[in-house]
């Protein structure tokens, strides 16, 4: 809700307890598998909830502490084999929000996690945090169920996140000075074509009098977000043409391929910074300030070669790190 501050000692003494203690980061999904919890979607991340003002909305407001808010969603797919990307998202959020934040990337940063499955198969096919500016947000991101289940094709329910970020978010960004909130996606396989009012209804709650062709959707969630779509290496559908082209039609320059999706917090703070009109020499020098290695400085430049190219900001130099 954007009332506190991040502190990265708190983060990585959570990150480092976990480790000391062979503890699974992921508490939700550590109880789900061990019996101690019941399958499905922890309860502050239930998206037919209400949020903590009572609210069936998520909330990026300004506030005394943060009085420019700049709102940052991250959705995970979940199934199957994208499941790892969210566990190594948490060892590097510290770099995201150091980033951010002492860098200078954006004012006041607010982050959401969520994460998404299939509606047709899944026990947890939508799962929605907060926008949090303090480390509320680490909270979140272990809250999420890492289900590893998934549809049949080459689809997922990507558009059941699309639908809630669309309808269900209050950015003040927006509002009082007409500035987009971003939007990651991470996932390997394709949306379905339209929003189905039955899932509606189950999995949120809403009332639709008809199903929603996705391209009407995306129109409606670029009204609040500048949308990007990761592709991590690695995973079932990696170089899968039907699945690439299909998202590259969709999301066009804003659809990125990662190989390493160990690189995925520098790309996601790169492309901030790329929009935020940094260019990649600049973006990259505060990414090795921020505590980023070179080489996972490089990968994300490399990813991000074509966006870069579209805005004019490529930047210049001969080594890797000035090249970035």
């Amino acid at each position: 809700m954007g009332s506190s501050s991040y502190d990265s000692s708190v983060y990585s003494a959570r990150i480092e307890h976990h480790r000391e203690t062979h503890t699974d980061a992921f508490t939700h999904t550590a109880a789900v598998l061990s019996g101690a919890t019941a399958a499905g979607v922890h309860e502050s991340l239930d998206p037919s909830k209400p949020n903590r003002a009572g609210k069936l909305i998520r909330e990026s407001f300004d506030s005394d502490l943060h009085p420019t808010a700049n709102s940052i969603a991250v959705l995970f797919d979940v199934t199957g084999s994208m499941a790892e990307v969210p566990r190594l998202f948490v060892e590097a959020l510290g770099t995201l929000m150091q980033t951010l934040t002492r860098e200078g990337f954006v004012s006041d940063p607010q982050v959401l996690f969520g994460a998404i499955g299939d509606a047709t198969t899944d026990r947890a096919p939508l799962q929605v945090g907060q926008y949090e500016a303090g480390n509320e947000m680490d909270a979140a991101l272990t809250k999420i169920l890492l289900e590893r289940g998934g549809g049949p094709g080459y689809h997922e329910s990507y558009e059941l996140g699309m639908y809630y970020m669309a309808r269900h978010t209050d950015l003040n960004s927006l509002t009082k000075r007409e500035k987009k909130g971003y939007l990651f996606i991470t996932g390997d396989e394709l949306p379905y074509n339209e929003v189905k009012r039955h899932e509606v209804k189950q999995v949120i709650g809403d009332s639709l009098q008809e199903n929603i062709p996705l391209p009407e959707l995306l129109t409606e969630l670029r009204e609040k977000y500048e949308v990007f779509w990761i592709m991590p290496g690695g995973t079932s559908n990696w170089g899968r043409s039907v699945v690439e082209d299909g998202l590259r039609a969709l999301f066009g320059q804003n659809f990125i391929k990662l190989e390493n999706p160990a690189n995925i917090v520098e790309l996601i703070a790169s492309t901030i910074g790329l929009m935020e009109g940094k260019d990649l020499s600049e973006v990259g020098s505060n990414l090795v300030a921020a505590g980023s290695n070179e080489t996972r400085v490089t990968a994300a430049a490399d990813a991000l070669a074509a966006l870069a190219a579209a805005k004019n900001l490529t930047g210049v130099g001969t080594d890797k790190v000035a090249r970035l």
